[in-house]
């Protein structure tokens, strides 16, 4: 039997959009289950994601997520929504979103294409730039002085990618040494392991003001990338995504994110 060319495009259609809608992610229907959300984020990306004294979490990207996270519970009808906080890496936490683990993630997360195969974002909540942290002491005034020494960025990061471009680029011969998180690169460029440690230029700011001696460290003025932040969100959930929107969107109207502003960056 014969059948006309857009009876079949029709068909096609109606059975992709079933098998799409059967494949995508309900997170505020989970959330409204569970009457719980959970949240992950990092422990040392100081002042938008960390561990306080306290063992909560705080900074700027934390608060954010407070007032999503209230105006979630308002629109699940869970006044009393209890929050699951989870810290990881970045890595780690991309999974975590990806895999329907964690319902959001509130940190200092760049939006990637290469993230957005796995997931999606919020709109941008910050922009930043890499950069590199070195010793107030060395001779390591700009990226041609790293030629013939270690550099030290985050594994898994968009800024470990970039600084291996920047570095084949430029043709200089500096050796990528992994870390596992900030703590330890500044760790590293310390004890004078690594002459340099690469990361965004906030988190580098709240990193050296945290160690012993912060006149120890300098920034090299050179930009690394252009980071721009974003809530890592579950991907192809776009009721989910409207109402985390929404919810930062009113943050901005109300004037609220000057005092936000304010309290960790200004």
């Amino acid at each position: 039997m014969k059948r006309s060319l857009p009876l079949l495009f029709i068909l096609t259609a109606l059975l992709s959009r079933n098998v799409l809608a059967q494949g995508a992610p309900d997170t505020l229907a989970k959330i409204r289950a569970a009457k719980a959300i959970t949240i992950a984020f990092s422990a040392d990306s100081l002042p938008f994601s960390y561990v306080e004294t306290n063992n909560q979490p705080a900074g700027y990207s934390i608060d954010l997520c407070k007032r999503v996270i209230a105006a979630l519970a308002r629109v699940t009808g869970v006044p009393d929504l209890k929050v699951n906080w989870i810290v990881d890496t970045v890595p780690n936490r991309v999974a975590l979103v990806a895999s329907g683990k964690a319902d959001l993630e509130c940190a200092n997360t760049t939006q990637s294409q290469a993230r957005l195969q796995q997931v999606d974002f919020s709109n941008l909540i910050f922009v930043d730039g890499g950069g590199f942290l070195v010793r107030a002491d060395s001779n390591v005034n700009g990226y041609g002085d790293l030629a013939g020494k270690s550099v030290a960025v985050t594994t898994g990061t968009t800024t470990e990618k970039r600084v291996g471009a920047m570095l084949k680029d430029r043709l200089i011969d500096a050796k990528i040494v992994p870390v596992k998180d900030g703590v330890e690169g500044v760790a590293l460029l310390e004890s004078g392991a690594v002459a340099a440690f690469a990361s965004d230029k906030i988190k580098l700011v709240g990193l050296a003001a945290q160690a012993k001696d912060p006149k120890k460290f300098a920034m090299l003025a050179e930009d690394l990338s252009f980071e721009p932040y974003a809530l890592m969100l579950p991907r192809n959930d776009s009721a989910f995504r409207l109402e985390v929107n929404r919810a930062l969107t009113q943050v901005y109207l109300s004037g609220e994110i000057d005092q936000i502003f304010s309290k960790w960056l200004g």
